[in-house]
Order: C-alpha cells, then structure tokens, then sequence
C-alpha cells in the first residue's frame, strides 16, 4: 500500500458567497491509498475559517506519512495515519475516507453495507443560492429549478429581505436559511419571526461561535428552530450547546471523517438535537463519502459538487432532489470521469 497526494482546484459556476467572503474557485486536495488494482480516495477541501489551507496540508503531506507494516485492519490503518495528520481536520477528512473507501472495496462491499444502513430512500438535498450580485439571482433560481428545498445564504448588511423577496417572486419551495455568524442579536430576532412568515424551516449559524448567550437569547422567542454550524465542530463541541441550539450540522471536513461524525450522530440523538449533514464547496469524491450517513440524519445539504462545472469524478447521483447511492457499489462508489494529471 502508498500513500500519493494531488492538488486540484474545483471552479464555481457562480462566485460563492457568505456573510464573510466570496470565492470564484476553491483550491482542494485528493488523499489516495493505493493498494495493488484497489485505490481509496479521499477528499480534503480546507477552509479559512478554521485555519486550514493546502499549503498547511502539503507541508505535512510531504514530510512523509507512515503506514502500518501490517494493514488488514481498517481502524489500524486509521489510529496509525491520524496522529501524523498535525489535527488538520480537513486532511483528516481526506484520509479517512480514503480508508473507508479502500477498506469497502477489500471487502467487495459499499461503504454503507459495511455501517449497516439502508439507502433504499435518502432524504432530499438542499440547493444552495449563496451571496452574490443581485443580477445573478435570477439564474441562480433557475438552476435550482431540479431542487425542491433552498439554502440560502443571509448575512449581509442590508440586503436580507430582498434577496428573500426576490426568491419568493419566483417560487415558494422551502427555503433553510444559513447566516454565516453574520447577524446581530437584534437582526436576528428581527428576521426569525419576518422568515418564518415566508415558508423558511430553520435558521443556521446566526451570530459568531463565541456568542453562544445571544443564539439562547434568541431560541427563547425564535419561531423557526437554529441549528449550530460553527459552533458545531466535533463531538466534544455537541454537549456544550445542548439547550441552546435544536440541532447540529455535520460536515466531515469540519470534523474530521466519517468515523467523527459517526460519533456526532450518536451524541446528537441521545440528546434529542436534530441532525444537518452539510459540507464545504467539494467535488464528488467528499460529497458521495458524507452520502454514506444521510440515512442517519434529519436534512442534507450536500450540494458542493453540484455548484462546480469541473468535477473529475462520478458518485452519489440526484434525481429529482434526492441523493440516490447505487445498490451495486463498492467501496464509496467513485469513479474517475475527467482524466487529468496527478488524479486516480
């Protein structure tokens, strides 16, 4: 078994933006095990918010990571690799999946077989429609059409309402709105009880994480449930925002793979907290990994690869706004559509 590494930078359709950035272009990074004709692959895509990068992760990955002399095991190969990983949560995310979709395939079995999930019906994915020039809105809105619910960026100084109010001129398919720690507490309190007048299911992330006392100020008379994005990392964050948000949105490269947020699921059920699987702008090989644990969650939002036009791989499908795993997978069930170089 090797290790190999490659760079890639997934381009938007629209610029992507939030209450804090915008980006045309996201640059990420593909994590390979390759094991004879068997090669797991794994995504990471960092982010700026948390202090990660692909520089960050290239000067780890190029120091070397070691492998287990004798790697039969999946959560051997796993506690080997991790601790060399520095805690960079999003190339944890990379290798872990890329041992989850190696360990699938050596078991001639799909990843969601082997974690005993049924995938006959997942749920519906949101579309998201993120920050941007109000010129574009239109489009954007059309090439949501296939989608029956919306994510829809907020946080902007003043342009909240409208970009509600031009969605609704357009359609009132439900809308999951995500403010990005850009609201104040005033704002909020403002918008939650003006969106839930509009078809809107809840709001996420709407002030800063290290303002925990102002998002329960605001669960006391909020009309729409708050879920927790950046104060929703790990496991060890869910406890301490029990009570004051109603659920949690988990992505892997947050968290740290598929294994991590295998265990937020359980701590967020035995809670009574409702269950978001996100993600960050990814191409389809994070994407179709996160898939594997929709059917364990109450809404999805994992529409990453489908707001880039150059995804070089092929997994988890959409139709009709649901994410549809095939029943003849193995592994993660990825494969490699647009040849380039450095890419398996």
């Amino acid at each position: 078994m090797n290790i190999k590494f490659s760079t890639y930078r997934i381009k938007l359709h629209h610029s992507f933006g939030i209450s804090r950035s915008s980006y045309d272009y996201y640059d990420i990074l593909y994590f390979y095990l390759v094991d004879g004709d068997i090669i797991g692959r794994g995504e990471a895509a960092p982010s700026k918010r948390y202090n990660e990068s692909i520089d960050k992760i290239l000067s780890i990955l190029r120091k070397g990571i070691s492998l287990p002399e004798e790697y039969t095991k999946r959560n051997e190969i796993w506690a080997h690799i991790k601790p060399q990983l520095m805690g960079v949560s999003s190339l944890e995310a990379a290798a872990n999946m890329a041992i989850w979709d190696w360990y699938g395939q050596k078991e001639n079995k799909a990843v969601y077989d082997i974690l005993e999930f049924d995938v006959r019906t997942l749920p519906k994915t949101s579309y998201t429609i993120a920050i941007g020039d109000m010129k574009e809105l239109d489009e954007k809105i059309e090439l949501s059409l296939p989608y029956s619910i919306l994510k829809v960026k907020l946080g902007t100084p003043k342009d909240d309402k409208e970009i509600i109010r031009q969605i609704r001129l357009k359609t009132d398919r439900l809308i999951r709105v995500d403010a990005n720690e850009g609201w104040a507490l005033d704002t909020a309190k403002e918008m939650s009880y003006w969106l839930a007048e509009r078809n809107v299911e809840f709001i996420e992330q709407p002030f800063p994480a290290d303002r925990l006392n102002d998002t329960a100020l605001l669960r006391e008379i909020s009309p729409l449930p708050l879920y927790a994005d950046e104060n929703s990392i790990d496991s060890a964050d869910i406890s301490k925002i029990a009570g004051v948000f109603d659920g949690i949105n988990i992505k892997l490269m947050k968290c740290g793979g598929i294994d991590e947020a295998l265990v937020m699921i359980k701590i967020a059920k035995r809670l009574n907290m409702k269950i978001m699987l996100g993600c960050m702008i990814e191409s389809s090989v994070g994407i179709t990994a996160a898939a594997q644990l929709a059917s364990e969650v109450d809404a999805v939002d994992l529409d990453g690869n489908l707001l880039i036009n150059n995804d070089p791989y092929k997994g988890v499908e959409v139709i009709d706004g649901r994410l549809r795993l095939s029943s003849e997978n193995i592994g993660m069930g990825l494969s490699l559509v647009n040849q380039r170089k450095g890419l398996l």
